[in-house]
């Protein structure tokens, strides 16, 4: 494949994963390449490409005579993409932390306050993935960072869907201005000790949703 061919899947991947995320597309939907490559304008080389991209990241599954679909999505994929994520930021912080310099924490502080002020889940995952990013991008580990992202993603679906469940403003995060009060000081044990535990709060969210997403 190009190097052209790969950015237009890049291109696809990434929109049909927003979709995918934030339940445009529901579990089960057929994903048919005519489709995809009509509305993109784009060969079957990449969204073929950018199908196996998806499968790769768990969001679609291929199903025999059933073509490729939405992958459906449970308590136990959530679980377990969150347990690993914790530790896989947590390493990642750790490698990143020697590169982050008081105006990138500076920055990172006015997305902090932009998710304790979002309005709605859109802006608040958007400003969260943002925090998260700006935090970990300095590890310059692109594979690690690739995983995370990933991971992130399956946590999104959970977010989203119960997102759609109602929505009470404010939603200060403490836990993401108390990350950056030990990177300032120094603590960076501390650091990570509450960036892990931030990250997999998202299980209590999980437990207290119930049976709510055994629905795929």
């Amino acid at each position: 494949m190009s190097t052209t061919e790969d950015t237009i899947a890049h291109r696809i991947s990434r929109v049909l994963a927003d979709r995918i995320v934030t339940g445009v597309l529901r579990a089960d939907t057929r994903l048919r390449q005519e489709h995809i490559a009509e509305e993109f304008g784009a060969s079957h080389v990449p969204v073929r490409e950018a199908l196996r991209r998806l499968e790769a990241q768990g969001l679609a599954v291929s199903v025999a005579r059933r073509g490729v679909r939405v992958a459906s999505f449970n308590s136990a994929a959530v679980e377990e993409a969150t347990r690993m994520r914790s530790v896989l930021e947590g390493l990642a912080l750790r490698q990143a932390a020697p590169h982050l310099t008081p105006h990138m924490l500076d920055q990172a502080e006015v997305v902090a306050r932009n998710c304790d002020q979002a309005v709605d889940i859109v802006q608040q995952e958007s400003a969260n993935r943002q925090f998260h990013s700006m935090l970990l991008t300095p590890c310059e580990m692109p594979r690690l960072l690739a995983e995370i992202d990933d991971l992130h993603m399956v946590g999104s679906r959970f977010l989203f869907l119960e997102g759609n469940k109602g929505w009470a403003v404010p939603r200060f995060d403490a836990d993401h201005h108390a990350v950056l009060q030990h990177l300032r000081s120094g603590d960076l044990d501390e650091a990570v000790r509450i960036l892990e535990r931030h990250v997999l709060r998202l299980i209590e969210k999980r437990h207290r949703s119930g049976a709510a997403l055994q629905i795929a």
